[in-house]
This record gives C-alpha cells, structure tokens and sequence, in this order.
C-alpha cells in the first residue's frame, strides 16, 4: 500500500463515520517570531492524517453527502513562481489533484466564495471553533447565510459539531504502517539516548548534552526533536518542565533527559532516561531509581487490551508508594497513602499519554464515567517518575526529608504498544537497568 492508498483509506473511513455531513479542516498556517522570521512549519495533524499534505494555509473539505468523485475538496495556494523563488515549490490545483487524490481543487483565495456551494444538502457542518482564528469567521458567515437561505426550502446544514468525536477516534487507534513509523522514531531516539548517555561526563554542559542528542536525531534522518529537549542535571531534574538547559554538571549528580524525535511525516517519540552523570549511583540514587524502575516495570505489565490508563496509572502508584514507605519517605498504609494522595509532593503526575503524530497525541481517556479500555494499536508513554524537591512541602503527617535525599529526580519513560498479546516497548534499545546506567 502506497501513502496516498493509506491517506485515501483514512478519508473514507472518516467520510463514513460524517454520515451526511460535511467537514471543514484547515492546515497549519505559517507562524513567526522576531516581528517577521518564521517557524519551521509543522502542519496541523488532523489535515495531516487525512491529506498527507504539507503546505500551509490549505483548506480541505471532507463532504460524505456528495456523490463519489465529488467528496474530498482542497482548497491551496496556487503555483505562483514568484512565490516560490522566495519560499519553495507549491504543487498548486492541478498538482493536488494529481499527487494527492483530491477530487476538486480551488485556488485558496476562491473558498469564502465558493463554501456555501459544497455545504448545501450537507445535515450538519463538522468544524472545530476555536482553533483557526482565519479560516472561523468565513465559515461562520456562510453558514448564516445559508441558515437564511433554509426559509426557501434549501437543504442546509442546521448544526455545527466538532470533528474531534469522529476523527481523533480514528487516530487513537494506530494503523500498521503507523506503527512502523513510531517504531522508527522510537529506535532513532533510542539509538541517541545511549549517545548521550555515553558522552557525558562531569564538568560538561547540560546543553553539550542537548545538542549531542539532537544532532544525533537529524544525522539518522529525523526531521528533528519533536518538542523542546529537557536536559536537566541534579536539582534541575525535580522541575518537570525544565528547558533551560544550560547549567554544568556535577559530579555524584544524575542526568535527566527527557528527549525524542519526530520524523518527516510528523511521527513522533518520547524517552526519558536518567543516570549518574558520573557513572555511578550514589546508595541514596540507586535506591530511588530501583523504585521507578520496578513501578514502571509493574506499569508496563497492564498494558493490555481491555486495561485502561487509569490501571497503568494506578499499578505504578502502588510500586512508587510501597518503595517510599521501605527507604523511610512516606509512612503509614499504602492503601491510605494513595487514598488521601499523600504521595503527591514526590510524584505529581499522571503515569502516560497517548503517542502519535502529536506528542500527548489526541484521544479520549474516558468515555463519561467510563475509562476507555485499551485496544490493540493505541501508543502510550509509561513514565513514572519520584522528585525529592525542595519547592513543594511535605504532605501532612509524612516524614521530614532528609537532606541526602533532597534534589534526587527520576523518571523512566518508554512508548508502549498495546497487541493483541504481551506489550510491546518500542524504546527498549535505550537502556535502563541500574547496570547499564553505570557503564
């Protein structure tokens, strides 16, 4: 099966799940800094899963009342030479329709125009308010037009909906080709986690680290990192979010490295790791990291088909807060502990989110009152993880924390796909047994 073969399955299972109705999903569009220096663009990943289109600005329409031929509609920029000696190849309404299976294609400034036409006979219009500041006012205009127009017998659409409940059902659930693209971002990064884990040495800057593993991406074919690398030495990796990146690191220190890449067509990974910056784990270390690894390791065991996260999450509190109450940092019952959340000043997160073409990829987790149970084909992280910080308080009633145990942060995180048997880690060739962290 070709790509456009696999675009083209995507669009008729989503056309399908419209059943009558006719949707609206607009590209990216181009984003700058420094007054008028552009980003990198990134496309928006629901055009992306059903067109496999990466210019900007573009328009698609998804109308499943249309006859066959007359279903999938792109509106794009068109071929413009002097365009493109500035800002590279477009492929314009003939190359569309050629390369990327449109049935119709309309130059983009032609859509306000030419809307009104295609969304007549169409039950509802599918549109996600909120998220395309330049392309909402356009459709909302037209559809009140039409919805003036209805008094004369016109069939219109009567409702607006959200396109999340029908196309992030689809993508929650990955495909086979899929999979093989988030396998590859999974042994790209991989591959560069052991790099870095390798180079690292004290006395160097945690940015040494983060250019190393990013170069790394780029040099096995990776489009680049797929979000902003946290490279956080010693206290630095008790802030979750830490992405400054830029102070030395210490000897008798650890090394958090939350990094992954993404490839060229938007597939993404996320790994982190953690281990002694110089080589070896202090008691103290040693005795966290066993913790999260065991609870990763108990997390990972329920990712089955019929678990749902919440069970992930859950089976990796458990190994985190026994683990606390064994080396003196929590006391009293586990089941208590976990009741009443007192282990949250050392562990505050969720355990996982889904992967995909967005890094927290897009999907529900529950269903009304419900968990979604996983299914084979859904990708999600398993990263617990223990901070020992100074900047939150210690819950009530919970020891004074000592200081040879301050500043400790660890987290372990693996991409995991749900089969039809035993869990697959699709990260598992960067390593992270207490062994391997200290060659």
């Amino acid at each position: 099966m070709n790509d456009q073969q696999i675009y083209k399955k995507r669009r008729d299972l989503f056309l399908n799940e419209l059943r009558g109705s006719a949707a609206i999903i607009p590209a990216a569009n181009l984003v700058t800094h420094h007054a008028d220096c552009e980003y990198p663009f990134r496309q928006n990943s629901d055009f992306w899963y059903l067109t496999g289109f990466d210019e900007p600005n573009a328009i698609a329409l998804f109308l499943s009342h249309r006859s066959k031929g007359e279903r999938f509609v792109l509106f794009v920029l068109p071929k413009e030479p002097s365009a493109e000696i500035w800002n590279g190849f477009r492929w314009g309404t003939e190359g569309v329709i050629d390369n990327f299976d449109a049935d119709i294609a309309h130059p983009l400034d032609e859509f306000s125009e030419r809307l009104s036409q295609y969304l007549i006979g169409a039950e509802d219009i599918v549109f996600r308010i909120g998220k395309h500041s330049k392309v909402e006012p356009i459709v909302l205009n037209v559809w009140s037009e039409l919805l003036e127009r209805s008094s004369r017998g016109d069939s219109i659409p009567l409702g607006l909906k959200s396109p999340c409940s029908y196309l992030h059902k689809l993508r929650l659930k990955k495909d086979s080709w899929e999979i093989e693209r988030i396998r590859e971002a999974g042994r790209i990064s991989s591959n560069s986690h052991e790099l870095a884990r390798k180079l690292t040495r004290p006395g160097m800057n945690e940015r040494e680290i983060q250019a190393a593993i990013e170069n790394s991406f780029l040099e096995q074919g990776a489009r680049g990192p797929a979000y902003g690398s946290i490279v956080a030495g010693g206290k630095n990796a008790c802030i979750l979010h830490y992405t400054l990146n830029n102070a030395v690191l210490n000897d008798r220190e650890l090394l958090l490295i939350d990094a992954g890449c993404s490839l060229d067509d938007y597939y993404n990974a996320d790994i982190t790791r953690t281990f002694p910056v110089n080589g070896r784990f202090t008691s103290e270390q040693r005795a966290v990291y066993e913790i999260v690894l065991a609870a990763q390791n108990a997390a990972i065991e329920y990712v089955l088909p019929g678990k749902n996260t919440e069970q992930v999450h859950l089976q990796a509190v458990r190994v985190l807060v026994e683990g606390l109450i064994d080396i003196g940092l929590l006391k009293g019952s586990i089941e208590s502990l976990i009741e009443q959340g007192a282990y949250k000043h050392l562990y505050m997160h969720r355990t996982g989110h889904w992967l995909g073409l967005d890094v927290h990829d897009v999907g529900a987790y529950r269903l009304g009152e419900f968990p979604v149970p996983l299914e084979s084909g859904m990708v999600l992280t398993v990263e617990p993880g223990i901070y020992i910080s100074d900047l939150l308080a210690v819950s009530e009633g919970q020891p004074f924390i000592e200081e040879r145990w301050k500043n400790i942060g660890i987290r372990i995180e693996d991409d995991v796909l749900v089969t039809s048997g035993a869990p697959e880690v699709l990260t598992c060739n960067a390593l992270k047994s207490v062994d391997a962290m200290e060659q």
